[in-house]
């Protein structure tokens, strides 16, 4: 399998779409996958840890530092772009940009009790299908639902 370069990146305007990485972090417990979900700071939805890209950074990298930062997770980022989904992201009451968020698998080894936004969201683990019913975004829910860590061996 070919490993991704890190980014190079460039600026944009206000009216492009914007691009994430987000992480599907997850375990195996009795045999079967749980998906950790995390909670938006502003509404409290059930979400993925996603973020911006960082220069130097492969996209997959970029999904394990936000997963680190918002959930406390320690593990491992796979290469493997499993699929991605649209969403406005909201900077303010008034103002949202469209986004597409590229999803990367993240095995987690260790949930850590202190770590960057503890304060600021909640965590849950849950199975996929429970996952694929708390989010709003039809395209994550899908490979919420789907996710088979098979594929990643």
């Amino acid at each position: 399998m070919l490993k991704q370069l890190p980014l190079s990146l460039r600026k944009s305007s206000r009216s492009e779409v914007r691009s994430q990485f987000a992480a599907l972090c997850y375990r195996i417990k009795l045999d079967r996958p749980q998906i950790l979900m995390i909670t938006s700071r502003r509404s409290g939805r059930w979400i993925v840890p996603k973020g911006w890209p960082e220069d130097g950074l492969t996209p997959a990298e970029c999904a394990l530092k936000e997963a680190w930062e918002e959930a406390g997770v320690n593990g491992m980022a796979h290469d493997l772009c499993l699929g991605l989904f649209a969403y406005a992201k909201s900077i303010s009451d008034q103002v949202s940009y469209p986004c597409v968020a590229m999803i990367y698998p993240v095995k987690v080894k260790l949930l850590s009790k202190h770590y960057p936004e503890k304060t600021q969201r909640q965590r849950r683990w849950m199975t996929p299908k429970t996952a694929s019913k708390s989010v709003s975004e039809p395209e994550l829910a899908r490979i919420l639902r789907d996710f088979d860590p098979k594929i990643l061996r």
